[in-house]
């Protein structure tokens, strides 16, 4: 097998070989915890249109071959080998006709039909159940009815900065477009960063009752969007990361320090051996006072 045959091989089906599936499926993108490394929350993505991968924790990016390179720690002579080894059995890629795509890609998009106060009972269930106070809910989050291959759903939004939504119900995490972060602006010099919704809300149920005034916040809604945000939190004289505990959130935080570790502060220790705050807040936030080295 040469390196041009190989890299038509589909990656989806190659991966399912090596025993590596999708935690996560919203077409054309197949979301994996990265097979590379070990981690908890998927940041590997392979685009089933394009048959490449992309690594969001180390950036690395490819096709099947430099995939197998990377994986096996091997050059390409000596994978392409192990391709055409005894008993291999591979699928070659097939992306749809443009017609078929267009017309595929339209229904697999999220369309926000209508948005108002929450009022469902599952719902609110829901982000009880991640233990978020009704008042802090009320104010931050919506309940929205989207539209997803033609039917009707609804689900807990969280708008961003461009009139987008981050979609949660107890069954369904998404994103309408546009994809943004969001930036609440309480006139503070302080700022507190998060990766997701859920991060943040259990950020302002367990300082509720604080009288001090607010942070500004941050809520990336994907670390593919720290980069971009770094001048952002620049233009604040203390930041505090409370970002995921995987790699990506190491990663991040490390960035982070590197550039000014007097301005920055990780707060992941408070939520040591917890996946992030809201895993932290729904075991134990509800049990004892949380310690941190700023205020909100």
């Amino acid at each position: 097998m040469n390196i041009k045959t190989a890299k038509q091989l589909d990656m989806v089906d190659y991966l399912a070989q090596l025993g590596h599936h999708p935690t996560r499926v919203q077409h054309p993108s197949y979301w994996y915890r990265s097979p590379l490394r070990e981690e908890k929350t998927a940041s590997f993505k392979v685009n089933r249109k394009t048959n490449t991968w992309i690594d969001f924790a180390t950036n690395e990016k490819g096709n099947l071959v430099d995939f197998g390179v990377e994986y096996f720690k091997c050059d390409e002579s000596a994978f392409l080998q192990r391709l055409s080894g005894p008993g291999q059995t591979h699928t070659q890629h097939r992306p749809p006709a443009k017609s078929e795509t267009s017309e595929e890609e339209d229904k697999k998009k999220i369309r926000i039909l209508a948005v108002y106060p929450i009022v469902a009972l599952p719902l609110i269930r829901y982000y009880r159940e991640r233990h978020i106070a009704d008042k802090v809910a009320q104010k931050y989050l919506q309940e929205a009815v989207y539209e997803l291959y033609g039917k009707n759903y609804y689900a807990l939004a969280f708008g961003n900065d461009r009139g987008g939504y981050e979609l949660r119900n107890k069954y369904f995490k998404g994103s309408s477009s546009p994809k943004d972060s969001t930036y609440i602006d309480n006139g503070s010099s302080h700022l507190a960063v998060f990766e997701g919704s859920f991060n943040f809300l259990s950020h302002r149920t367990i300082f509720l009752n604080q009288p001090a005034a607010p942070s500004n916040f941050l809520i990336l809604n994907s670390t593919s969007f720290f980069e971009s945000k770094l001048p952002l939190m620049l233009q604040h004289e203390k930041v505090d990361l409370f970002l995921d505990n995987d790699a990506t959130g190491q990663k991040c935080s490390q960035r982070a320090l590197a550039i000014d570790s007097q301005r920055f502060q990780d707060q992941r220790s408070l939520y040591q051996g917890y996946n992030d705050l809201n895993d932290w807040h729904m075991h134990i936030g509800k049990r004892q006072q949380p310690q941190v080295r700023q205020s909100p």
